[in-house]
C-alpha cells in the first residue's frame, strides 16, 4: 500500500511539474510574440514618422529623416535576406556574423540621427551632414552587397538545379521516343525485319502467293522432324468381313453338356 502511495505522489509531481514547465513555454512565447508585435508596431510608426518629416519639411531636419529612413530600409532588407536563406544555404552563418558586426555601426548611426533631430543648433547639425552622408552610404553600401550576393548565390543554385532537372527531361524524353518508335511504325503499317521473320504459331505458310517459298515453311517441317522424329504412314481401311458380323436378334451358342 506505501509502494502505491508513492507512486502516485510521485506521479502527481511529475504531472505537476510537467504542467509548470508548459505554463512557463507557453508564457515565454506569448511575451515574445507580444514583444515582436510592439517592435512591429513601433517600426511602422518610426517609418511613417521619418517618411512625413522627410517630404514635409525641409531643411536638416529632412535631409536627417532621409538618412536614418535609407539606413534603416537597407538593414532591415538585408538582415530579412540574410535570415531567409541560412536555412537553405548554411555557409551564410558567416556573412549573419558579418551582418551583426555592422549592424553595431548601423545602431550607432541611427542613434546618432535621432539625437541631432532633436538639436537645437541647426548649423552646427548642417556642418557635420557630410560625414554622417558618408557613413550612411558605406553601411548601406556594404549592407546591400551582403543582400545581392546572398541572392544571387541563391539564384546560382536554382539555375543549376534547373540546369541538372533540364538534362534529366531530356535523357528521360529520348528514351520515350526510343521505345515508342515501334509502336509508331506499326501505327503506318510499317514492320521491321525482325518483326517480319517472326511468325505466330499455327499461322505459317509453306508457300507464297506467287510460288516461293518463306522461311516459315522451313521452319514448320523442322519442328515438325524435331518433334515428331519420324512421319507415320497412313494405314488402310479394311471393310469388315460380313460373315463375322452379328446382329441383336441373333442367339448365341450356347456350349454342349455331356451328360
Amino acid at each position: 500500500m506505501e509502494a502505491v502511495i508513492t507512486i502516485l505522489a510521485l506521479l502527481f509531481v511529475a504531472f505537476v511539474a510537467l504542467g509548470a514547465y508548459v505554463t512557463v513555454k507557453a508564457v515565454r512565447a506569448a511575451k515574445r510574440g507580444v514583444e515582436r508585435t510592439v517592435t512591429q508596431a513601433r517600426r511602422t510608426v518610426e517609418d511613417t514618422t521619418l517618411r512625413a518629416k522627410s517630404y514635409g519639411q525641409g531643411g536638416v531636419a529632412a535631409e536627417l529623416a532621409q538618412l536614418r529612413l535609407k539606413l534603416r530600409t537597407s538593414m532591415r532588407a538585408t538582415q530579412d535576406a540574410l535570415h531567409a536563406g541560412v536555412a537553405e544555404d548554411a555557409s551564410l552563418s558567416e556573412s549573419i556574423a558579418l551582418f551583426e558586426r555592422l549592424s553595431a555601426h548601423g545602431h550607432e548611426l541611427d542613434d546618432e540621427l535621432k539625437r541631432l533631430e532633436r538639436e537645437p543648433d541647426k548649423s552646427t547639425v548642417a556642418s557635420r551632414l557630410p560625414d554622417l552622408r558618408e557613413r550612411t552610404e558605406r553601411i548601406t553600401h556594404s549592407a546591400e552587397s551582403l543582400r545581392w550576393a546572398a541572392r544571387d548565390r541563391a539564384q546560382r543554385f536554382a539555375n543549376d538545379d534547373l540546369d541538372m532537372l533540364s538534362s534529366q527531361i531530356d535523357m528521360e524524353a529520348g528514351a520515350l521516343r526510343h521505345w515508342s518508335e515501334p509502336a509508331a511504325d506499326a501505327a503506318s503499317g510499317q514492320t521491321s525485319p525482325e518483326r517480319t521473320e517472326r511468325t505466330e504459331p499455327g499461322k505459317s505458310w509453306s508457300m507464297a502467293d506467287d510460288g516461293t517459298a518463306r522461311p516459315g515453311a522451313e521452319t514448320a517441317a523442322e519442328a515438325g522432324a524435331a518433334d515428331g522424329g519420324t512421319a507415320q504412314q497412313p494405314q488402310a481401311i479394311t471393310a469388315r468381313d460380313p460373315h463375322q458380323q452379328t446382329y441383336p436378334w441373333q442367339k448365341t451358342t450356347r456350349p454342349e453338356t455331356t451328360n
